[in-house]
């Protein structure tokens, strides 16, 4: 008698090594049916997110049928859909990995209440709802979280990888991922993106390997120099689940505990990432509210001539315009330009934070929802944990202590030279009607200037506050 298939519903976690979900699915021994639903949560992300999402899916499924499974593809509401798998193919059972955005949780709960569905840990190292302080609250400050997280040690063994799936007698029919168009927004911006992307499982361990092989000794110090290529680069696999947050900490738990500093600031990263979507869990509008509450009440600017300058890397500050064309070029920026260019819009110009959010949102492969609301509230001072307001990044020292031999800025900057720059015009939007000689080349508002602006509407607001 042909046993009951388990459906296994993906959602990100393209990877076969260390997947919850996938594991318990293989140790019944019964047949699987592997699924993506293209529903409203991924239908709803922004241009670069949702093209980038399409080449992992691509790259997964060709992955499967080399094993002799597949992936299965569904477009529209995602308990109807699976409740019709389960009826075409006697499916008893679709097994998850749980997500902790606002909007993935919506889903997953009616899905949950409609069928029989059974949920396993996603993409974090601990369930958001697990550590507690001394009194039993949840994290609000990093330090401790850290200081919590890196004492457990005792981080669950790394699951093995699956190597052969069981396949049903027969599979149901599935969608043409190209009939999605899920590049269509990208337009010709791909084209150009799609040189700096690292699609896949085997990609992403590939560089965990040369990462700890060649950069982990001085990444304490390596990681703020933009054009030193010391970060590890798997934030983009860490986005769609090609690589585990699990493995990577155990790969580099023995360094930490023999006092590696490398080891020890990098795993940092990857707890601050955990610390975001465990915040994300406890308030759900950390990507659409101020965390600190007040500062919704702080008079932020909204979308303007000076914000479209920001967004199209001509402001006429060097540093910021830089990495705001690093990130139209390659999907993704260096993390000290992040922290530039985000201090630059919410305080220079005092520009609220949603307006970068959302633009991050739209143009980065390796938009997560918690890090990037984090990140931004963060350094606009109005998030948990985060830099004091009156703490404003001064791109042109910026600049000097990070890029002091100016290579990072002619990388992107230099347009008659440099194949990286000539890059940025290919991939902008056509309708921006932009070219080289069209570059803003004034600052749109002077640094000291746009300081003292900050300041003085800071101090305003706090008084206002008394």
């Amino acid at each position: 008698m042909t046993k009951a298939p388990v459906i296994v519903w993906f959602r990100r976690d393209f990877r076969l090594s260390d997947h919850e979900a996938l594991y318990a699915a293989y140790e019944t021994g019964r047949p699987i049916i592997p699924v993506f639903i293209l529903d409203g949560v991924f239908e709803a992300l922004g241009a670069a997110p949702r093209w980038r999402l399409g080449l992992a899916i691509e790259y997964f499924k060709k992955k499967l049928e080399s094993m002799g499974s597949n992936l299965i593809l569904r477009r529209g509401n995602a308990s109807e859909i699976l409740q019709e798998l389960m009826n075409e193919t006697g499916a008893l059972d679709v097994y998850w990995s749980r997500a902790y955005d606002p909007a993935s949780i919506h889903r997953d709960t009616k899905v949950k209440s409609s069928l029989n569905g059974v949920s396993f840990k996603g993409h974090v190292l601990f369930e958001p709802w697990v550590p507690k302080t001394k009194t039993g609250e949840n994290f609000k400050v990093y330090t401790p979280f850290w200081r919590h997280v890196s004492s457990q040690l005792c981080v669950n063994s790394t699951l093995p990888e699956i190597s052969k799936l069981h396949s049903p007698n027969e599979w149901p029919i599935s969608d043409v991922l190209s009939d999605w168009e899920l590049g269509e927004e990208m337009n010709r911006g791909k084209n150009v993106v799609s040189n700096y992307v690292n699609i896949g499982e085997e990609a992403a361990l590939n560089k965990l390997d040369d990462f700890i092989a060649l950069n982990i000794d001085g990444y304490k110090v390596d990681r703020d120099f933009p054009m030193r290529n010391a970060t590890s680069g798997l934030s983009e696999n860490l986005t769609y689940g090609e690589i585990s947050p699990r493995l990577i900490f155990n790969s580099l738990k023995n360094a930490f505990v023999r006092g590696d500093l490398g080891a020890e600031h990098f795993l940092k990263e990857l707890i601050w990432r955990e610390f975001a979507y465990h915040l994300l869990w406890h308030f759900p509008k950390l990507d659409t509210q101020c965390w600190k509450v007040e500062w919704d009440n702080f008079p932020w600017k909204n979308t303007n001539e000076d914000a479209k300058a920001w967004m199209q890397g001509r402001t006429g500050q060097n540093f910021v315009d830089a990495g705001m064309r690093e990130l139209y070029t390659t999907g993704t920026m260096h993390n000290r330009l992040r922290m530039v260019v985000g201090s630059y819009l919410t305080k220079h110009l005092q520009i609220d934070w949603r307006v970068g959010l959302k633009w991050f949102e739209d143009c980065l492969i390796d938009w997560d929802p918690a890090s990037n609301a984090m990140g931004w509230q963060w350094i606009a001072g109005c998030g948990a944990d985060a830099a004091p307001y009156f703490r404003i990044f001064n791109p042109n020292l910026q600049a000097e202590k990070f890029d002091s031999n100016g290579q990072y800025r002619k990388k992107w900057l230099e347009t008659d030279k440099e194949l990286h720059a000539k890059a940025f015009f290919d991939a902008i939007p056509v309708a921006w009607k932009l070219s080289a000689d069209k570059i803003i080349q004034n600052e749109i508002v002077d640094l000291s200037k746009g300081r003292k602006n900050a300041l003085d509407a800071y101090a305003i607001f706090k008084e206002q506050q008394n």
